[in-house]
């Protein structure tokens, strides 16, 4: 895999760092990725009104922060309902604040930041429980947050944009609304197989996400309990996913996940789903939080911004 140069420079970075997320507890590894995320995002982009709130989950509240950019208003806005990455282990609503603020800013739109459960505490699909419950409690208490149902996306970044399927294909099955899915280099089958996938094994070595610490997060996200089966968790194995919303996928290809993303792609439009297949080649997972690192950040966040734009713009 030939990696674009300013990529080549972060994966020697990533290489030469002291400390592995593997090596590391699990809380040790959560503080690790929120400080990772916080020099690679660079500075946070100013909103006119940040808001921390709880609602009901499943077991428990679930924490969100909702972002207005300055010059959206107070009336009812397009909302993008954002789920952060981490592979369900890692990540909370400060590790992604940052590209919540840039999405928000760059489609001129409300976003609504969810947290959720986190494994080993919480193995799969209690993520995915909290990640639908979020959705269905904001669409109807949608006045409350000035959400405009009528122009109302997800999305989310890896274990993110995996959640964001999920989210999709709940909505689809309850009549909930949703205009638009967009999913950034999504985990979308976590069968123990799919690690023969060719991109697996071709870009296992790349950080920062290896083949060591997919295994690592294999090892806390599921246990006897979870069927890797189940669409909650594996959402590439759905029965069908004709009906769901349109989407953006995202892929780059020096990525462990980039061949899942992009047979969800293919079978999102084999079941007649408006699909576009945004592809970034020589650029590593994690590279959409990496503004302060690399200019190809800008493309992508732009790509998402665009689309996401398109599909929530009135009438």
């Amino acid at each position: 895999m030939t990696l674009l140069p300013e990529v080549q420079a972060v994966v020697d970075k990533l290489n030469g760092a002291e400390i592995s997320f593997t090596d590391l507890t699990v809380p040790e590894a959560r503080q690790l990725y929120v400080d990772t995320l916080a020099r690679s995002g660079g500075e946070p982009v100013a909103m006119g009104a940040v808001e921390d709130h709880r609602i009901p989950g499943p077991a428990g509240d679930v924490a969100i922060r909702r972002y207005r950019p300055e010059g959206l208003g107070t009336t009812a806005a397009p909302t993008v309902i954002y789920y952060h990455g981490g592979g369900w282990v890692l990540g909370d609503l400060d590790s992604h604040d940052r590209i919540c603020r840039q999405i928000a800013r760059r489609c001129a739109c409300q976003l609504i930041a969810v947290d959720y459960r986190l494994a080993p505490e919480h193995p799969l699909p209690a993520s995915s429980a909290d990640a639908i419950a979020a959705f269905a409690w904001l669409t109807t208490h949608a006045a409350e947050f000035d959400i405009d149902p009528k122009r109302l996306a997800v999305a989310g970044d890896s274990a993110g944009g995996h959640l964001s399927a999920v989210v999709a294909l709940a909505a689809r099955d309850h009549g909930w609304p949703l205009a638009f899915q967009a999913l950034i280099y999504p985990a979308t089958d976590l069968r123990g197989v799919a690690r023969h996938y060719p991109s697996r094994l071709r870009n296992s070595h790349i950080p920062p996400l290896t083949a060591e610490l997919m295994a690592w997060f294999g090892r806390h996200t599921t246990d006897q309990a979870t069927d890797t089966g189940d669409w909650r968790v594996s959402p590439l194995l759905a029965g069908s996913l004709a009906g769901v919303a349109p989407a953006l996928v995202l892929t780059v290809g020096a990525d462990v996940l980039m061949d899942e993303g992009a047979l969800y792609a293919t079978r999102l439009r084999d079941d007649a789903v408006a699909c576009d297949h945004a592809h970034f080649p020589g650029v590593i997972h994690g590279s959409i939080e990496m503004y302060a690192w690399l200019s190809v950040t800008t493309a992508m966040l732009d790509r998402v911004a665009d689309a996401l734009r398109g599909a929530l713009a009135p009438g």
